[in-house]
């Protein structure tokens, strides 16, 4: 379960829901079907203005509510899996490998195919059982159905044999330009 992805979703229902209500109060309100509120009184109690500590208060709770609305857009952005260390015990030592290093030669080598302009890759999981992520931007013009056929059949044999795994499970995303033509290197 994606622990994350469900708070979102639910804190997106109950904000939804926090607004439909306060929608719906305030046109009942407005068109006289909720006798809440006297049309005709003051919304507040006398015309002196407020103490000025108010206004402070007030545009600090609103940088916040608006810092706390930016970190929540950044945490929708892709969220790439956590690199891992793995280590390799052998006879003459141990050998340490970080999966980003691992990763670097095969975006390399995605990235050299035709009609792709940027690829992405990322190993997690262990080292006996890792998982990739791949992220490939191609040019408009350039068939999906091959790219996805080349990295099956050419690129990801390669990476299994150098980290010795029999299997590698793929996430393929493949992400289309609006621009097409040859890339400029």
């Amino acid at each position: 379960m994606n622990r994350p992805a469900a708070l979102n979703r639910t804190l997106l229902a109950l904000i939804g829901l926090v607004l439909l209500a306060a929608g719906g109060f305030a046109l009942a309100t407005h068109f006289g079907r909720l006798r809440v509120l006297d049309p005709s009184a003051p919304l507040v109690p006398g015309d002196a203005p407020p103490p000025t500590w108010v206004f402070w208060v007030a545009i600090a709770v609103a940088v916040l509510l608006g810092l706390l609305c930016l970190r929540w857009l950044a945490a929708q952005a892709f969220r790439r899996p956590k690199t891992v260390a793995w280590r390799s015990d052998g006879t003459t030592g141990a050998t340490v490998l970080d999966s980003a290093t691992a990763a670097a030669p095969f975006a390399a080598d995605v990235e050299s195919y035709e009609g792709v302009r940027t690829a992405s890759a990322w190993l997690s999981g262990p080292r006996e059982a890792p998982e990739l992520l791949l992220i490939v931007t191609t040019d408009r013009d350039t068939h999906a159905a091959a790219v996805r056929e080349r990295v099956a059949e050419h690129a990801v044999p390669r990476l299994r044999q150098a980290l010795e795994v029999d299997t590698l499970p793929v996430r393929l995303e493949i992400r289309l330009t609006a621009k097409s033509g040859v890339r400029a290197r």
